[in-house]
């Protein structure tokens, strides 16, 4: 640590003060609503400034931390945390992420953290001019990866888009009936051989020569397992990944890298499905069901998985089908302790099945947004790492900034 650090207390670093009562709120607005566990709508009230940090205050995510850059809304499950004189904002907040406020809890049952502890919680900190340093060079870090992220939005938004002009409004074929003789974004040939007529089904609406099946046609439907996890043959040294539900409630983007614990190859057989290829849509089928993404990586499953191998269809064209019918799959969920969808009750889903060339088109169209995808949370993993390793280095002094170097620090 640089010896030349202030010896202090976050209450001289920072106001502190309690949220309130949620105003009104909306699904887009105007300033961003905030409670402990993150961004929960949208509304024309603010109670905080531009760059307040948000700290979890009670329950499960007491201890938790956001950052606003914008004017927002903090609701009473969270404190609102403010820099003093010249301090700088992110420079603290990223403070506060070494400081592990989880382990300054209180409360005999509901766990709590109030002002007064927040107060008196030590802290050693440079000048503001290397604070600020520190935050820039942590904070580009992070808004590249936030860049990432809203980019990946974006395309998967227009995946979503065309899936659903060309698929569930079919509006293509409405277009062509009408007397067009194009559409936008499809490729001429493939709207010359659409049909120009939808027709009923036992099923729903479908274009003239197009049909609904069972998904369990379409696709090879499979589960998974978990090999016995007091056996280290199946686990210790294991390179392959395992994927669960819990891995999957942690993605950003609907693609699967790699998952929290990794299997062996011993591991791998005992697994009916086995090592599943790239491409495979996977769909969380318990503990919620819902969750869904395409593995980027190859990968194993546990029995909390359903994964949907797609053979000559599109694997965009089955994720984006599962998504859309997503009310549809949990409603032939059972279960008493818990919701679960099993492989029986799943395959015989109805799926329309398009004509081929319309099928490869959309891949064509499509497939390239999921790789992009793939390439910025790749990107997104390497920087969250390298964040990852400067912060407490930064953080403690043991890493100087550039600034600090100038004005003599070692």
């Amino acid at each position: 640590m640089g010896s030349e650090w202030n010896q202090t207390t976050l209450g001289a670093l920072l106001t502190f003060s309690n949220g309130q009562s949620s105003p009104d709120r909306m699904d887009e607005g105007s300033h961003p609503v905030f409670g402990s566990n993150g961004l929960i709508g949208y509304s024309e009230e603010i109670n905080a400034d531009a760059n307040t940090i948000i700290i979890g205050r009670v329950g499960s995510y007491c201890g938790s931390l956001l950052y606003s850059k914008v004017a927002c809304w903090v609701t009473d499950n969270a404190i609102r945390a403010n820099a003093l004189d010249e301090n700088s904002s992110s420079f603290l907040y990223y403070l506060l992420e070494q400081t592990n406020l989880h382990r300054w809890r209180g409360g005999s049952g509901q766990p709590l953290l109030n002002q007064r502890t927040l107060n008196s919680i030590p802290a050693v900190v440079p000048e503001p001019a290397e604070q600020r340093a520190i935050a820039e060079v942590l904070g580009s870090l992070d808004d590249k990866i936030e860049l990432n992220r809203r980019m990946n939005g974006v395309l998967e938004a227009m995946a979503r888009a065309i899936f659903k002009a060309w698929f569930i409004d079919f509006e293509p074929v409405k277009a062509k009936a009408a007397g067009a003789t194009s559409f936008p974004g499809m490729p001429q040939d493939v709207f010359d051989q659409l049909p120009n007529q939808l027709v009923d089904t036992e099923d729903g609406q479908a274009p003239r020569g197009w049909s609904y099946m069972p998904i369990g046609d379409l696709v090879d439907v499979v589960g998974g397992g978990t090999p016995s996890t007091k056996n280290p043959e199946f686990w210790e040294g294991g390179s392959s990944p395992f994927c669960t539900p819990k891995d999957m409630s942690r993605l950003r983007a609907p693609v699967l890298l790699d998952t929290e614990r990794h299997i062996t190859q011993a591991g791998v057989d005992k697994i009916s499905s086995g090592q599943l290829p790239v491409g495979t849509v996977i769909l969380s089928s318990r503990a919620p069901i819902g969750y869904l993404a395409l593995a980027a990586a190859p990968v194993s499953v546990n029995q909390g998985i359903i994964a949907m191998l797609a053979g000559r269809i599109p694997n965009t064209y089955v994720l984006l089908w599962t998504e859309a019918n997503m009310e549809v799959i949990k409603s032939r969920a059972g279960g008493s302790t818990f919701a679960e969808i099993s492989k029986r009750n799943f395959r015989p889903i109805p799926a329309l099945c398009p004509d081929d060339l319309t099928l490869r088109a959309f891949g064509d169209l499509t497939e390239p947004l999921f790789e992009l995808m793939t390439v910025n949370e790749r990107e997104s993993h390497v920087l969250a790492r390298t964040r990852d390793t400067l912060l407490p280095q930064l953080i403690s002094g043991e890493l100087r900034t550039e600034i600090a170097q100038r004005e003599g620090g070692c």
